[in-house]
């Protein structure tokens, strides 16, 4: 009998669920802006990252260029007929850096 003569307190059960539900809210909207926050960090950090820069593979070494033999090679293809005197003339100041 005690069951049915419990006193019944409906305000006392609303202000519970009211509180219950006013703290819930009050957690998820922190927790949107907490979200909000973290992705306008996210994108902050991430536009001062760059990818990994790799440097370019040095040149290789130029090789000696013989100059006199060079100039030879260009006073036989002038001989033979294979250059013009103004190709050999281009020819010879530009081995020569003139």
């Amino acid at each position: 009998m005690g069951l049915l003569m419990r006193p019944r307190r409906p305000l006392m059960r609303l202000a519970a669920g009211a509180a219950t539900a006013g703290v819930a809210y009050h957690a998820g909207k922190r927790r949107s802006e907490q979200d909000a926050y973290n992705e306008q960090a996210s994108a902050a950090y991430a536009s001062t990252q760059s990818p990994p820069q790799y440097a370019a593979p040095a040149p290789a070494p130029a090789q000696p260029v013989d100059a006199t033999g060079e100039l030879e090679r260009l006073a036989k293809l002038h001989d033979s007929g294979a250059l013009t005197d103004q190709e050999f003339g281009a020819a010879k100041a530009h081995l020569l850096g003139v």
